[in-house]
């Protein structure tokens, strides 16, 4: 575990680097293991009386043993938006994608701001027709990836530099109390206000402290050390 969460090499961008187990991926994105997996490593199904797998979504940055990037982390919540909501199988989604990125020229489009412009226009359309989804249904999921996106801070180079992930307590607000960034803390999760993880947090009220003392430690509110372990315990 702790030769996995070392510093990248100089010649590695940190966000590129392996850092998360797949547990620990779907625990901070709020999603099924298994889903998770499924878009990493593919999904068998049944073909021609055998089986076969389909080609993952997501390469990880490092398969053996699993252990995803930064990267691989937005991609995976950018997903969420675009799979798990509709129910699409993955398949259609992967010929989608790879046509959008076939005709804009993006490499790895999922990861990239562009998908607020064009190209977002551009992967959705070709999505829908492949799965005949309504114009509402396209609108609706236009406005889900948008509301995904808006979790996503990005770098002058229009590559994610930081993810906010979604709160439990929180849902259906803007409101981005907890950071996920590379460059903090290993990449854990932290209360963005202070750079306190939330699992340090967690531990210690376990452990027995009260939220008015854990906030007058980090100089927080009750309602940031509350958060904190929502986040924490609902992940």
């Amino acid at each position: 575990m702790e030769a996995r969460r070392r510093s990248a090499p100089a010649n590695v961008d940190p966000r590129n680097h392996p850092a998360y187990t797949l547990a620990e991926a779907a625990r901070y994105l709020r999603l099924a293991p298994g889903t998770l997996r499924s878009w990493v490593v593919g999904r068998p199904y049944p073909a021609g009386g055998g089986t076969r797998t389909f080609t993952p979504l997501i390469r990880p940055a490092q398969k053996h043993p699993l252990v995803l990037s930064f990267w691989d982390l937005v991609e995976a919540h950018v997903l969420h938006a675009l799979r798990t909501e509709h129910g699409v199988p993955v398949d259609k989604l992967r010929r989608a994608l790879k046509y959008a990125e076939t005709e804009l020229d993006i490499e790895r489009l999922l990861l990239r701001q562009d998908l607020l412009t064009h190209a977002g226009s551009v992967l959705i359309e070709r999505y829908g027709k492949l799965i005949d989804l309504s114009a509402s249904g396209q609108l609706a999921m236009r406005k889900m990836l948008e509301r995904q996106l808006r979790r996503v801070e990005w770098d002058a180079d229009r590559m994610p530099l930081r993810l906010f992930p979604f709160v439990a307590s929180l849902d259906g607000t803007d409101e981005r109390p907890i950071a996920i960034d590379p460059h903090v803390a290993f990449g854990r999760p932290v209360l963005q206000r202070s750079g306190v993880s939330t699992l340090t947090i967690a531990s210690r009220l376990d452990a027995g402290e009260s939220v008015a003392d854990l906030a007058a430690d980090y100089d927080l509110t009750t309602t940031d050390i509350e958060q904190a372990a929502v986040y924490e315990r609902a992940a």
